[in-house]
């Protein structure tokens, strides 16, 4: 179930003998006039620029999704394990210099080099997700919460179940037996 305003719109390219023939837009959750204004209050538009630049970084990081190997994705399973681990370590492991900020003051080093100018910072960083630089290990020990799923949000009535369906309580969650 989706997280309640969230705003998903996809860029579908259509190709013919290898050209790009039509570049069309489909919003998957949201309307087309708020992820037009989100996109505005930035300055952005729609456009496969910035989809085409994430294809290439998930196949560099993602190896089922560059070539044909033998890896452990042999099944749906195990490519999407790869790929969430690899969109977690892009968003919160991978400092991107586009993205970096200038300290304060200049840090001394420990060595004879150069004050560092610069913090690197990573996509989470920048939307406000956490303070620091992630490390993979940080990430793989991380429990994530569950959010707050709508109350009620039983698709039948009490009283209304099929065979074999489980009944639901207040709040959603199943009870009984199957």
């Amino acid at each position: 179930m989706p997280r309640p305003g969230l705003l998903y719109a996809q860029v579908i390219k259509t190709v013919c003998r290898r050209r790009l023939v039509r570049v069309s837009h489909r919003v998957v959750c949201g309307t087309l006039a708020a992820v037009e204004q989100v996109l505005a209050a930035c300055g952005w538009q729609s456009n496969t620029a910035c989809i085409e630049r994430l294809n290439l970084s998930m196949r560099q990081h993602v190896a089922a999704l560059g070539r044909r190997v033998t890896t452990l994705c042999k099944h749906e399973d195990g490519v999407r394990q790869q790929v969430t681990l690899s969109h977690v370590s892009y968003n919160f492991c991978l400092p991107h210099a586009s993205l970096r900020v200038p300290w304060p003051q200049p840090l001394p080093t420990k060595g004879t080099g150069s004050a560092k100018q610069w913090r690197p910072s990573t996509p989470a960083m920048a939307a406000g997700l956490t303070d620091h630089v992630w490390t993979l290990r940080e990430v793989l020990l991380f429990r994530v919460p569950p959010w707050p799923q709508p109350a009620g949000g039983c698709a039948h009535r009490s009283g209304e179940k099929q065979h074999g369906e489980r009944a639901c309580t207040g709040d959603g969650r199943p009870h009984g037996r199957l």
